[in-house]
């Protein structure tokens, strides 16, 4: 077995205090967004999904924001991977923002739903070529004997395409997570990390402390 019992990591914020956050969740969401931006961390929108289907089995993937509001937080992704076929049996989710350069993360749970076709359309159309073809290239999460046959698709569908526009694939689009509880998480000394949870009640959202 390897040790890893000797890898530590002290963490050295001031803290978090409920007097430091907003009252709306997704205003404080996008304050330390913005904070991860201006930190210039790896790809800030990253983010952990994870779903649970039928067989109560969960999985986790990374997924890209793309989008966020009042409302909710959206992705993109291919409607036939595993992730969608999940969802489609368990609208439920969890969603898992790791900024450890800032020594924060964020959880969200929710439910799950598919955005209109012509929202979708509006942001396939604002992808790079590249990306457009590649959505028609790749049947997300099933098996491929190699990365060669991959590439001569590509090709195949670069050429097929080489004349107008990429058209919209039917079996690709857009999902919103609508958020029902938030934990904003700050590392503090000694482990005595900082978690503020909102969660809705009555259409309206709570804010508690949780013990690390």
């Amino acid at each position: 077995m390897t040790d890893l019992s000797k890898m530590r990591q002290e963490y050295t914020s001031k803290g978090l205090e409920i007097e430091d956050l907003d009252e709306n969740p997704f205003k404080q969401f996008e304050i330390w967004f913005n904070n991860a931006l201006d930190a210039k961390l790896i790809e800030p929108n990253a983010f952990t999904l994870s779903t649970v289907g039928l067989n109560l089995k969960p999985s986790q993937r990374t997924v890209l924001l793309k989008m966020y509001d009042n409302t909710g937080f959206r992705f993109f992704s291919n409607y036939n991977s595993k992730k969608s076929l999940q969802i489609e049996e368990n609208p439920y989710v969890s969603a898992h923002f790791a900024w450890l350069g800032l020594e924060r993360q964020v959880r969200i749970e929710g439910s799950i739903k598919k955005i209109s076709k012509g929202e979708s359309l509006k942001y396939f159309l604002s992808r790079p070529r590249g990306s457009q073809i590649g959505a028609w290239v790749s049947h997300q999460s099933q098996v491929v004997n190699s990365r060669t046959i991959l590439e001569t698709k590509f090709d195949e569908m670069r050429k097929k395409f080489a004349k107008g526009e990429v058209p919209f694939p039917s079996f690709w689009g857009g999902y919103e997570i609508v958020p029902t509880y938030f934990e904003f998480w700050q590392g503090g000394l000694n482990r005595l990390h900082d978690r503020f949870v909102y969660e809705i009640k009555n259409n309206t959202w709570e804010i508690y402390r949780l013990e690390p």
